[in-house]
């Protein structure tokens, strides 16, 4: 398994990254738990060693099954999570809070679900626009202090909120969405992480089911699965008419994939990682089959050429790749 370092840290992984948001029970379909448990330990066999949680996932489901399914081998890998967001009393999200006090108190918790003393990753998961960022990098400073946390980092922010962070300290990570259908962080996101040494998650990697080749147009999602409300974090990628044109690129590159004996999946990764600002590709994986599909598309170094054609496939199907949309915040 091909490894990568984080920015200017000393924090290296695995390019792949075990996703674990359809791990959550509520949010993202059906899943099997113990096959999914079964995953994690083969993923570690498999040689990756980073995995990615929050405690927003469920809430709180993903963080406890990882932390049962990892056990002993916990020492092995790379821990990553998430908070920034109140609940009410039944569990809901109610908004954004990074809020100092507030940063440190549920990182207490997700230290408790991971059964895990400290925390290698720690992002921040959306900004939150009551909070100044001067604010909240102090707190992440005190978690690290403490010996709670090894790192810390951010999710979904801008260049402008980078740059904010970076005058407080030193972002070690920004997890943001990276895939063929959508390449808005490829304009300025990427390039100020690349430059300023710091680190770059990708996560949709294979575009939230998109490019696993599993979709139909007779495809539909449960009332409760995020996707089932057509939008992908500002993207119309699962309103019907854009389905059905984005379907029809799929099939495209199962051809384009196949004549390299290779998988769409497979193909959806190595995109991802051929980008260099890119360190971790995040993918959700929930069995052993789709793990061991996934973590071949690592060799597989796509040409100037083989992203080219890949780019004129879109255009010919007049699906957008979202390149000049502005993130949603």
């Amino acid at each position: 398994m091909e490894t990568r370092t984080f920015g200017n840290s000393d924090l290296v992984t695995s390019v792949i990254g075990f996703g674990t948001w359809e791990m959550s029970t509520t949010m993202y379909g059906h899943i099997d738990v113990e096959e999914a448990s079964r995953a994690v330990r083969a993923a570690i066999d498999h040689g990756i060693t980073l995995f990615d949680t929050a405690e927003i996932y469920g809430p709180f489901h993903s963080e406890e099954i990882l932390g049962k399914a990892l056990g002993e081998r916990r020492k092995e890998i790379v821990l990553v999570t998430k908070v920034g967001f109140n609940y009410d009393e039944n569990g809901k999200n109610i908004g954004r809070n990074s809020k100092p006090e507030y940063v440190i108190e549920r990182t207490e918790g997700c230290l408790k679900r991971l059964n895990t003393d400290v925390i290698d990753l720690m992002l921040i998961h959306w900004p939150d626009h009551n909070t100044p960022i001067a604010d909240t990098i102090p707190a992440l400073e005190k978690l690290k202090a403490d010996g709670k946390i090894r790192y810390y980092g951010v999710s979904n922010f801008t260049v402008p909120m980078m740059e904010e962070c970076e005058r407080h300290g030193h972002l070690t990570a920004n997890q943001v969405g990276y895939h063929m259908f959508d390449r808005r962080m490829e304009s300025a996101v990427l390039p100020y992480c690349q430059e300023h040494g710091i680190g770059y998650m990708a996560y949709g990697t294979l575009g939230f089911g998109l490019l696993t080749g599993a979709f139909t147009p007779d495809t539909t999602f449960v009332d409760w699965d995020w996707r089932s409300k057509g939008n992908a974090f500002g993207l119309p990628l699962f309103q019907r008419e854009e389905f059905l044109k984005e379907l029809r690129v799929v099939d495209r590159l199962k051809r384009f994939a196949a004549d390299h004996g290779r998988s769409v999946a497979q193909l959806a990764i190595a995109w991802t990682l051929s980008h260099p600002a890119v360190t971790v590709g995040l993918v959700g994986m929930r069995n052993e089959r789709e793990l061991a599909e996934n973590v071949r598309a690592t060799d597989w170094k796509l040409t100037a050429a083989d992203k080219a054609e890949i780019d004129n496939i879109f255009a010919e199907e007049g699906v957008p790749t979202y390149v000049d949309a502005a993130q949603a915040v």
